[in-house]
């Protein structure tokens, strides 16, 4: 190749990438301080797992870690989500049988599903909990432009530190194949904890049954966990949890839905 067509070529992708991200959202992400920014949200003491620190996720070098994915996620996600990301999510917000006062939604990445979760209700303290920094820069931008009070943590979602029995609803999207199986249920063990008798969890992530017959899809995508994520199942992590009232449904072309309740304990 050419360095005219090399150029060419860098130019085309670059006008790709504006198109998807948006001139406006862009702008901010060329301006911004990363550091100073995402220093806002970081916990310093916070020890990043091996599972995480060690892998390229979709192909980017340190993963999460790196402020490439952030600025890049919401694109790829959209791409990745067919046939409609913002209907997929929707289907979430449409499962939810409460009427929740806290919500968490765990693994919150550039905030998609929890700014869904804030404007269906308004008046619940909502906070997004991502390991990635710089997820919370973006994620925090996107609900300043909406005009959305949200709290965004830094932190493990197996581990979150967050007081027990604190909520109503518990949110994981698109985290558990970012996470090899033992971590997948060690976060909806750390779920059930936080949730409240009779509260909540909704688990929105890619279809196990198709998975495991779309290896190509996972190579595209390059996620080091999606194979192992896809022989599993996440009813059985769900009632291995404690959760009860377990069902799963699938959604779109590629991804499914997982709920289940706290069961209300019955006194004697």
């Amino acid at each position: 190749m050419s360095i005219t067509q090399n150029l060419m070529g860098k130019l085309l992708l670059k006008s790709i990438v504006r198109l998807l991200i948006g001139e406006d959202r862009l702008l901010f992400y060329e301006t911004i301080d990363w550091q100073h920014q995402s220093d806002r949200f970081r916990k310093p003491e916070l020890v990043y797992p091996h599972y995480y620190s060690s892998q390229n996720f979709h192909g980017i070098e340190n993963g999460y870690l790196n402020r490439v994915a952030a600025i890049t996620y919401d694109p790829v996600a959209a791409f990745a989500s067919p046939p409609n990301e913002a209907w997929i999510r929707q289907q979430l917000i449409a499962a939810i049988e409460c009427q929740p006062t806290k919500i968490l939604d765990l693994g919150c990445g550039t905030g998609s599903t929890t700014l869904m979760l804030k404007q269906a209700f308004p008046q619940a303290v909502a906070i997004g909990l991502d390991l990635s920094p710089y997820m919370l820069v973006v994620a925090d931008y996107k609900a300043r432009q909406a005009g959305l009070n949200i709290q965004w943590q830094h932190g493990l979602a197996e581990n979150t530190g967050l007081e027990e029995v604190a909520f109503d609803l518990v949110t994981v999207s698109f985290l558990l194949h970012e996470t090899p199986p033992k971590i997948s249920q060690l976060i909806l063990r750390e779920c059930f904890r936080l949730i409240k008798p009779g509260g909540q969890v909704i688990v929105l992530d890619g279809n196990q049954k198709r998975l495991r017959h779309a290896n190509w899809l996972i190579k595209i995508f390059k996620e080091p966990y999606s194979k192992a994520y896809a022989a599993e199942s996440v009813d059985e992590w769900m009632r291995a949890a404690g959760f009860v009232s377990v069902q799963t449904e699938y959604v779109g072309w590629i991804d499914q839905l997982t709920r289940g309740t706290k069961a209300i304990a019955v006194k004697a």
